[in-house]
């Protein structure tokens, strides 16, 4: 549901009782509390202010919201900042089928901050690090970092070893995706996404690679590594789309959000974090080779 582009609203629920009128308030409260009512930035409480034009989300039906059935680790608390390793499959904010069962509503209710927003957002496939802000008013200043790219970022992938593949290498092209499409693609053009590729080491036709991406596009490092014809390991998406159950969590994709570096723009402080995973495809490739 969009909100009304204006209104005389004081909160979200205030409208949400003359909109609704076959909800009693009652039961709105309910929902409310039970956080099954949810905006871009997670669940919306009874304090909530009328935004106009924002999205809220109804989740009424629980059940039918596949659980994630991994835990997300808190590597970093402050006043400022959350920072944590997030699984495989777990998307960032609501969005689509994924509502409760996403990082920022876990952590809201678990970690008891109602203003916690994201500062960047990570894939739902991708596991590894992501930074949270605990206070509205400093939200702002953390995600411009990562939109003035000042977020130094290294991910950790693991791909098949091909030795005709000349590393270490920078890719650099054109990435497009399209409203509505679930791949993006290369095209013609001026370039927008550029990655550094370096191979760390191999074994039994296996290669572990660094990743340093110095742009944000969507899906850059899948696509930039199917592009070298070494597609990440569990990719679902390349080079072939295959459709794949939201319940089924058997091959992740073999990609981790590894490192963080940045100069804090609160405090002046240089901060680094580093994920505590690992990819499991390393030590058993002949069995994801097989299935």
């Amino acid at each position: 549901m969009k909100l009304p582009a204006e209104g005389s609203w004081a909160t979200i629920r205030d409208h949400l009782v003359e909109r609704i009128p076959r909800l009693p308030p009652g039961r709105l409260d309910e929902m409310l509390a039970e956080g099954r009512i949810v905006g871009l930035d997670g669940p919306i409480t009874r304090e909530t202010p009328f935004k106009a034009g924002a999205y809220v989300w109804f989740h009424r039906d629980l059940p039918d919201e596949v659980p994630v059935p991994f835990e997300i680790a808190v590597l970093h608390h402050d006043e400022h900042l959350v920072v944590v390793d997030k699984p495989h499959f777990l998307a960032t904010i609501p969005r689509g089928q994924h509502v409760l069962e996403t990082a920022l509503v876990r952590l809201r209710r678990d970690l008891g901050l109602p203003e916690l927003s994201p500062a960047h957002r990570l894939d739902r496939v991708t596991a590894g690090l992501l930074m949270f802000v605990t206070r509205r008013e400093h939200r702002g200043a953390y995600q411009t970092l990562f939109r003035d790219r000042r977020v130094r970022k290294e991910y950790e992938a693991i791909a098949p070893y091909d030795p005709s593949v000349e590393l270490p290498a920078t890719v650099v092209s054109r990435i497009v995706k399209e409203r509505g499409r679930v791949t993006a693609e290369e095209v013609p053009g001026p370039p927008n996404a550029e990655t550094y590729v370096e191979l760390l080491e191999h074994a039994g036709g296996l290669g572990r690679y660094r990743l340093v991406p110095a742009t944000g596009r969507t899906h850059q490092l899948r696509v930039h590594l199917n592009r070298l014809g070494i597609p990440i390991l569990g990719d679902r998406f390349y080079p072939v789309l295959r459709e794949t159950p939201l319940h089924d969590f058997s091959r992740p994709l073999q990609l981790l959000a590894k490192t963080l570096e940045f100069r804090d723009p609160l405090t002046g402080e240089d901060r680094r974090f580093e994920s505590r995973r690992t990819l499991q495809a390393w030590d058993s490739y002949t069995e994801w080779e097989s299935s």
